[in-house]
Parts: structure tokens; C-alpha cells; sequence
């Protein structure tokens, strides 16, 4: 939701201290290794690493929202640990944020924009105005619904975001088509005496920020740990043999679940190894269509051609792919299902 402009990205990964060489006692376990922060995975994971010759800047990355983008400035010549708060220059103002990469250095070749410093880091005056500002937020929710009822208005409010400084107040909602919002933000500025900004959000941003428990019984991935939406396709869906029945694809907001996307790279795998359905084969009792298949267990169900009546269960590596078979949506399926990838 964060306006980006101040968002520099590419950073190395931070390479592992060096050992110390002390000897480990020989009854003491070893204890596993330390599960590495959702920040510090996105950093590792989202840039390559750097030569070491290279100059080096250093960065902290900030983030805003309980589970958002991070963003990265100077620390300048202050030193921060995760969890702590500084206060930062935005696009959108002055903003407090949280701490989630501590100090590291990078390649100065591996910035795209030149940072931005810090104010300041935040003290205890700083975290109470914080905390008033949450307080604030729940008291123009409640204003924002009843002015939305007296302009009788189709939109639904959803959250209420006040910079740090209180310099704008953004009211994010939902809707079905445009609206014509001009006289709720008159009486919005007149009774908060500063700027107002209205933000129409689509249902997948309406999950993140309210949160819940998805089918599996666990809390959004949206609103747990995804930083940012990844693209889902129905073609996803089809590639991983699951029923095209939209209750048993979509998540609570209606649209593909996001968790259609984790295991996609380990499907692409199986089907560059594994015919498909309709595919023609030679088996050790003869030739013959693939009429199923099961891809984590490459287990293939074939008709044959001299026995079509009694197909044969066989695996995957016991065949020769003679023609290959194509998964394919067809536009009837692409029609009814279109909506969930919105």
C-alpha cells in the first residue's frame, strides 16, 4: 500500500560471521540452525550476491505495516537491532517504522536510487504518539462509517492510516464500481483540519489488512508473512490436477489462494519428467494413452491399444513418450473462472 518512491532495492545477502575457531565440548549437542527472519529470507533470497571488492553502503530496512514491503535508508551513524522504531522521510510524510533488517552492508552498485537517511531512531515520546495515532485511527473509523451512511454511499470501509506527523489521513475502502466520494472528503477535511485521501483497494488488499483463517485452518498468508501478492493462474490450478471447482481453489476473498503458487516450481518439475494425460506411450505390454496420472508419485494409468478395455497402472519410468500430451484450459473454463484471477 506503501507509495514507493523512496524504495531502494538489491541488496546482498549478508554473509555468515566467520567461525571463531574455539573447540566445541564434546558433551554439548548441537543445536540447530537458527531460523532466519521473514526480512532477512526476503533479503537473501531477493538479491544476488555481491563481490566483496566492491564499495560498500550501509542500510537498514524499515517496514510499516505488521506484514509489508521493507524499505531500505541509511541509518546514519546509528546503530539498530529488529524490533526497534525510527522515524523517517516518506513520500507520504513523516513516518515511524519498525526495524527488520538491523545494519549491513552492501554493494553501492546493487542501490538503483540513492538512500534516504533517517531523522532519528524513536523514543519513548515518539512510541506514545505512535500509540495515540492507533487510538485516533479507531475513533475516525467510527466517523468514516457514519459519514458514509449519511452520503449513502456503495463502499465499505476497511482501514484508517494516520502519518506519523499527522501531516494525511488515508481512509482505504471497497467497492463494487466508482464513487463519486467528493462531498465525504469535504466533510472529512473539515472536521480534521488537514489533507484527505480516499483509496479504493481490491478484496485481496480488504484480506490483508483485516486478516482471518483461511480453509487450512491457519491465518491468511496474505496477513502473516506474504510481503506482497504474487500472480495465481487457473493455469496453476489445472497443472496441479486440482478440481477446477471455484470453493475448492479460492480463498476467503474470492480470488485463486496464494498457496497455489508456493509448490508450482516442484509441478513444473514433475510435468518436464511425466506424460501427460492424452499422451501416447510404449509400455513393456504395448503401446497406448495415457488416461491418468498421478504427479507426485509418477504412477500412470494407461489404456492400451490391444487391451482397451483393462488399462494397466504403471510408472512413469517404465514408459517411452512417443507423442506427449498438453494441459489446456478451455475458454469455457477461462470464462467461468476469469473472476478468481482478478
Amino acid at each position: 500500500m506503501e507509495n514507493n518512491e523512496y524504495f531502494t532495492e538489491k541488496i546482498a545477502p549478508k554473509k555468515n560471521k566467520e567461525s571463531t575457531g574455539e573447540p566445541r565440548p564434546e558433551n554439548r549437542r548441537r543445536s540447530s540452525p537458527r531460523k532466519p527472519k521473514p526480512a532477512e529470507t526476503e533479503a537473501r533470497t531477493a538479491f544476488p550476491p555481491a563481490d566483496d571488492s566492491s564499495p560498500k553502503v550501509e542500510i537498514i530496512g524499515v517496514r510499516f505495516k505488521d506484514v509489508g514491503k521493507i524499505y531500505y535508508f541509511s541509518p546514519n551513524g546509528e546503530k539498530f537491532k529488529h524490533g526497534d522504531k525510527a522515524i523517517v522521510e516518506t513520500a507520504r510524510g513523516v513516518e515511524c517504522g519498525e526495524i527488520v533488517l538491523s545494519n549491513r552492508n552492501i554493494p553501492e552498485s546493487s542501490l538503483v536510487s540513492p538512500l534516504k537517511k533517517i531523522i532519528r531512531k524513536a523514543d519513548a515520546n515518539d512510541i506514545k504518539q505512535l500509540e495515540q495515532n492507533r487510538v485516533k485511527e479507531k475513533e475516525i473509523m467510527r466517523t468514516f462509517s457514519e459519514k458514509i451512511r449519511f452520503h449513502k454511499l456503495d463502499m465499505k470501509p476497511i482501514d484508517i492510516d494516520c502519518t506519523f506527523d499527522g501531516s494525511k489521513i488515508l481512509f482505504y475502502f471497497t467497492s463494487d464500481g466508482r464513487v463519486d466520494f467528493r462531498d465525504l472528503v469535504k466533510d472529512l477535511a473539515a472536521i480534521y483540519r488537514t489533507r484527505i485521501e480516499l483509496r479504493q483497494i481490491g478484496v485481496r488488499d480488504e484480506a490483508k489488512m483485516l486478516g482471518g483463517l483461511g480453509i487450512c485452518g491457519r491465518p491468511f498468508c496474505c496477513s502473516s508473512f506474504l510481503g506482497e501478492f504474487q500472480p495465481v493462474s487457473i493455469k496453476m490450478a489445472k497443472e496441479q490436477s486440482l478440481s477446477l471447482n471455484p470453493t475448492k481453489i479460492s480463498g476467503t476473498c474470492g480470488r485463486l489462494m496464494c498457496c497455489l503458487k508456493y509448490e508450482q516450481n516442484c509441478y513444473e518439475d514433475f510435468l518436464r519428467t511425466t506424460p501427460k494425460v492424452g499422451a501416447y506411450v510404449e509400455t513393456p505390454d504395448g503401446r497406448g494413452s495415457v488416461e491418468e496420472v498421478n504427479l507426485l508419485t509418477g504412477i500412470l494409468k494407461v489404456k492400451l491399444d490391444k487391451k482397451p478395455d483393462v488399462p494397466i497402472v504403471i510408472n512413469k519410468e517404465e514408459v517411452r513418450v512417443i507423442k506427449d500430451g498438453k494441459i489446456r484450459v478451455n475458454s469455457d473454463e477461462i470464462k467461468a473462472l476469469k473472476k478468481l484471477e482478478e
